[in-house]
């Protein structure tokens, strides 16, 4: 009998192993490139393969690499770089990248009917830029690997992490004068490398417009 329980732990060991290859190769047979693979000091952290998140609930079962497009790739390289030049003890934190449309719309089940639903982008529409492998959620980390105070804990929805009101914010004390200058570092190396912050995500930041990502670039399935 402990022989078949061993057979049997071995072989689901093995499809659990078999799920996890199959959606990296997938993303890489559409030409999109491991964030870690091209550059191992910037960290990895993807809030939606916990169920630490807004949603409550593990999105990726079987994702646990960051992955973008190479044209958005090479933008947060560049960006790493960038922060690096200014800062040599910082480095970028990724918590999400390239996400399929089946993980977007388990996130829209969760906020469809909601206030949520505006940090979330309908699969119906298209989806976001996240869903083409050319958004990324990153932050900064310091010397001693400790993400930046940005004001709100990442994957935070609501005002505190809009960046369109963040004076008036920081004066009624909602953000420290710190938070924002560190929104500001992040903001200008991404936008340096090619980025543009979403306005209601402080961590946010698209490579290109939408209509472009529909147009171009193949969504992710």
């Amino acid at each position: 009998m402990k022989h078949v329980f061993t057979i049997i732990a071995f072989l689901f060991s093995f499809y659990l192993s078999a799920q996890q290859i199959s959606i990296h190769a997938r993303l890489e047979a559409m030409g999109l490139k491991n964030i870690a693979v091209a550059d191992s000091s910037i960290v990895i952290d993807l809030m939606y393969a916990k169920a630490d998140n807004f949603t409550g609930v593990v999105l990726y079962d079987d994702l646990t690499e960051g992955y973008l497009h190479p044209h958005a790739l090479q933008g947060v390289l560049k960006a790493q770089r960038m922060l690096q030049a200014l800062h040599p003890q910082y480095k970028l934190i990724v918590y999400d990248a390239a996400r399929p449309m089946s993980a977007q719309q388990k996130m829209w089940s969760v906020v469809r009917g909601t206030p949520l639903r505006i940090y979330v982008s309908n699969p119906a529409n298209g989806g976001g830029l996240h869903n083409y492998g050319l958004a990324v959620d990153v932050s900064i980390l310091d010397g001693c690997g400790r993400p930046l105070d940005m004001g709100t804990e990442v994957d935070y929805l609501g005002d505190e992490a809009h960046i369109t009101h963040e004076a008036e914010l920081m004066d009624s004390g909602v953000l420290s004068a710190r938070a924002v200058l560190n929104r500001q570092l992040l903001r200008s190396v991404m936008r340096k490398a090619g980025f543009t912050p979403l306005h209601n995500e402080w961590w946010h930041f698209n490579w290109c417009s939408r209509k472009e990502a529909v147009a171009n670039y193949p969504v992710i399935p």
